[in-house]
C-alpha cells in the first residue's frame, strides 16, 4: 500500500490514526541504520520543550495534514533522508509539555529510508548532536530526562529487545 502525497510503502498491518477536529498531533520515526542500530538527535539546550534530551526525528502535525505526511515531512526536514516504507506503528500516546500547548497525540513509527545514513542534514539551530545507538547504548536515550524514559522504550520497541515496554511519555 502506498500513501500520502509522497508514495511512501505502508505495510498492510500499520494503523494511521486520522486526527479529530482540534486534537494536537505529533509524529516520530526510529530509524535504523544496517547494523540495527537507531538514529536519535540530541534536542538543543535553549529548546522550549525537552531541551538537551535525546529524541528521535519527528515533530507536529500541521493542519489538514495526515500523520504519514507529516512524518515524510518532519523526517525530510530533520535528516535530509527520504521515508522509503513505513513498517511498524510503535505506538500512540498521550502527554502535555510544559510549552503551554496543552494536551497531544503523538503516534510514533518505525522506518526505512533512502539516504546517505552516515551524514545526516540536522537542523543544527535545533539539535546539537547525533549519534546511532543499539541494545547496549540504550541506558543513553534516558540521559537529562528527568525519569522519563518514553524514547528509550520506543527505541527499544523497535529494536525488539525483550521486556522493554513501548509506554507513554
Amino acid at each position: 500500500m502506498t500513501a500520502g502525497q509522497y508514495g511512501v510503502d505502508v505495510a498492510p498491518s500499520v494503523e494511521v490514526p486520522v486526527p479529530g477536529d482540534g486534537e494536537l498531533w505529533a509524529v516520530g520515526a526510529v530509524i535504523l541504520d544496517g547494523r540495527g542500530r537507531a538514529f536519535a538527535q540530541r534536542r538543543g539546550p535553549d529548546r522550549r520543550l525537552f531541551p538537551g534530551c535525546w529524541d528521535i526525528a519527528g515533530g507536529h502535525v500541521e493542519p489538514g495534514e495526515s500523520l504519514l505526511d507529516a512524518l515524510v515531512r518532519e523526517v525530510a526536514e530533520e535528516t535530509g533522508w527520504r521515508v522509503r516504507r513505513v513498517r511498524r506503528l510503535l505506538g500512540v500516546c498521550t502527554w502535555t509539555g510544559d510549552d503551554g500547548n496543552g494536551l497531544r497525540h503523538e503516534a510514533d513509527y518505525l522506518v526505512e529510508v533512502d539516504g546517505d545514513l552516515s551524514r545526516p542534514a540536522l537542523e543544527w539551530a535545533k539539535h546539537s548532536a547525533y549519534d546511532w545507538f543499539g541494545r547496549e547504548d540504550l541506558s543513553r536515550l534516558k540521559e537529562d530526562r528527568a525519569g522519563d524514559t518514553f524514547i528509550h522504550d520506543q527505541v527499544a520497541s523497535a529494536l525488539g529487545v525483550p521486556g522493554e515496554p513501548s509506554g507513554g511519555a
